[in-house]
C-alpha cells in the first residue's frame, strides 16, 4: 500500500482577499443585470478602512460602486466605516474591437484547467472539498455565534492509501473572534458545531489533529489584520492545488474573459468525463489567444484511470463539446448575474451551477 498526504485550504467571506472578490463579483452582477453584454473587470484592493476599486468597465449599465463595496462589508458583517476610492476607465477599444468582432473572441490570451475526480460525489479532490465545506460551515456557525466574527481559515490535510482517502489526518481552523472567550471554550464549541457535522466520521480516528486557532488569540482580522485584493485565492477557488491552475483569477471577469468562462467549461468537460465513467480522474488543458474564438489546443490527462488513450478522448471531447467563446457563454447560459453565487467556497463541485450539470456524452 502506498499512503500519501495532501493539504489544502479555505477561506470565509469575511477574508480580506474574498472581500475584495464578492465586491468585484457583485459589480459584475449588477452590471450584466442592467446590461447582460457588458465587458467587465473591475476589482478591488483593501487595507483598513480604505477601499480602493479599479479597472475596467465597458457597459450601459449605471452603477454606483461605492455603495455596492459598503453594502457588501455590512453583510459580511463589518460595521466600520470604510472610504472608497475609484479609479474605473472605459474597456480599451483595441480589446473591445478584438473581442467583438464577427465571431465573437476569447477576452485574452492564457492557459486554463479543468479537473474531476471520483473522490467524492460533487467530483472534486477529497481535501479542498472538506476544506471548503468547513469555511462554510464555519460562516454559518459564525453568523448565529456572538462571539465569532467573520474572517477565517480552514485546512485540511487528508491521508491516502493507493490514490484513494482513506482518513482525515489534521484539520486547521483559524476563526475571527471577540475578546470574551478563552481558547479552551473556543477549540471545543468549533470542534463539537464545525469539524464533527461536516467530516464523515469514518475519515476521523484517535490519530486525527485539530488545531483551532494554533497561533492563539485572532481578535483583529479582516482588512484590519491584512490587506486584500481581488484574485489572490485562485487555488482556493479551484482545486485546491490538487490541479494545475493557468494563474488567471475569476472574480470581477464577465464570461467573455476565458481566464473565467473556459474555466468553468474545462470543469463541465472534466466532470462530465468522470460522471459518465469514462474516466476516474480527469485533467484538462485549453489555450486560447486574444481575439480568436476557438482555442488552439486542448489535451487531457486521465492518470491511467481510463480505457481510453488521451488521443481517443480529446476525440471524444471534440465531438460532444464546443469550446468556442460564444458557444461557451450560451450553453453554460453565463450572461446572467450569477456571479456572486461563486464568490465563496469554491467554483466548483456546488450544486446550482451551470458547468455542474451533468451532460450524457455520446461515444
Amino acid at each position: 500500500m502506498e499512503k500519501s498526504f495532501f493539504t489544502s485550504e479555505s477561506v470565509t467571506s469575511g477574508h480580506p482577499d474574498k472581500v475584495c472578490d464578492l465586491i468585484a463579483d457583485s459589480i459584475l452582477d449588477e452590471a450584466i443585470r442592467q446590461d447582460p453584454n457588458a465587458h467587465m473587470a473591475v476589482e478591488a484592493s483593501i487595507k483598513d478602512d480604505l477601499i480602493l476599486v479599479f479597472g475596467e468597465a465597458g457597459t450601459t449599465a449605471v452603477i454606483d460602486y461605492e455603495a455596492i463595496a459598503k453594502r457588501v462589508l455590512r453583510e459580511i458583517g463589518y460595521e466600520e466605516e470604510y472610504h472608497v476610492i475609484l479609479k474605473v476607465n472605459r474597456q480599451s477599444a483595441e480589446i473591445n474591437f478584438a473581442v467583438d468582432g464577427e465571431e465573437l473572441g476569447a477576452g485574452d490570451q492564457g492557459i486554463m484547467f479543468g479537473y474531476a475526480s471520483d473522490d467524492t460525489e460533487n467530483l472534486m479532490p477529497f481535501a479542498i472539498d472538506c476544506a471548503n465545506r468547513l469555511a462554510q460551515k464555519l460562516e454559518e456557525v459564525r453568523r448565529r455565534t456572538p462571539f465569532l466574527r467573520p474572517d477565517g481559515k480552514t485546512q485540511v490535510t487528508a491521508e491516502y492509501h493507493d490514490g484513494v482517502p482513506a482518513r482525515v489526518d489534521t484539520v486547521v481552523i483559524s476563526t475571527q473572534h471577540t475578546a470574551d472567550i478563552t481558547q479552551e471554550e473556543l477549540r471545543d464549541y468549533i470542534i463539537r458545531e464545525v469539524v464533527l457535522p461536516v467530516i464523515d466520521p469514518k475519515y476521523i480516528d484517535e490519530n486525527t489533529k485539530f488545531l483551532i486557532n494554533p497561533s492563539g488569540s485572532f481578535i483583529v482580522g479582516g482588512s484590519w489584520g491584512d490587506s486584500g485584493t481581488t484574485g489572490r485565492k485562485t487555488a482556493v477557488d479551484t482545486y485546491g492545488g490538487y490541479a494545475p491552475h493557468g494563474g488567471g483569477c475569476f472574480s470581477s471577469k464577465d464570461p467573455t474573459k476565458v481566464d473565467r468562462s473556459a474555466s468553468y467549461y474545462a470543469r463541465y468537460v472534466c466532470r462530465n468525463i468522470v460522471a459518465n465513467g469514462l474516466a476516474g480522474k480527469c485533467l484538462l488543458e485549453v489555450a486560447y489567444a486574444i481575439g480568436v474564438a476557438k482555442p488552439l489546443s486542448i489535451a487531457v490527462e486521465t492518470f491511467g484511470t481510463s480505457k481510453y488513450s488521451n488521443e481517443e478522448l480529446v476525440e471524444i471531447i471534440n465531438r460532444n463539446f464546443d469550446f468556442s467563446v460564444s458557444s461557451i457563454i450560451k450553453e453554460l447560459d453565463l450572461r446572467r448575474p450569477i456571479y456572486t453565487q461563486t464568490t465563496n467556497y469554491g467554483h466548483f463541485g456546488r450544486e446550482g451551477l451551470p458547468w455542474e450539470a451533468y451532460k450524457e456524452i455520446k461515444l
